[in-house]
């Protein structure tokens, strides 16, 4: 049994956190904690993706900055116009339901997607 439950862990160990895309992971960060209006979130689990099309990023994170890492359930996912910088926000999803994006038709999600937007474009 033993070693079944090694290989297992060995499968799941390529999904955890590594940084492939900083710029991207901070940016999606930055419209999470803009999203939350906190000054700061402290980020769990990412994965980014900037070989996809569009570039994304998916992360767990917390407002909490004392937060236990167990306990870093919130999730945000971003998708961008490029994996370079400038980065242009083309997308955002809280949770796995709720999404923002530039063609929403719903009028409060389109205000909080440009919002974000506008947030990313002034200077930290």
């Amino acid at each position: 049994m033993k070693p079944i439950l090694f290989a297992a862990v060995l499968l799941a160990a390529p999904t955890l956190a590594y940084a492939q895309s900083p710029g991207l992971e901070d940016t999606c960060a930055l419209v999470a904690r803009n999203f939350e209006m906190v000054k700061a979130v402290k980020v769990g689990i990412v994965q980014s993706f900037p070989e996809l099309k569009p570039p994304g990023v998916r992360m767990t994170y917390s407002t909490k900055m004392d937060a236990a890492e167990g306990d870093i359930q919130d999730t945000i996912e971003c998708e961008f116009e490029t994996a370079s910088a400038p980065f242009k926000l083309v997308k955002f999803c809280l949770g796995s339901s709720t999404c923002y994006s530039a063609d929403e038709k719903n009028a409060d999600r389109l205000r909080r997607f440009e919002e974000a937007q506008s947030l990313l474009a002034k200077p930290n």
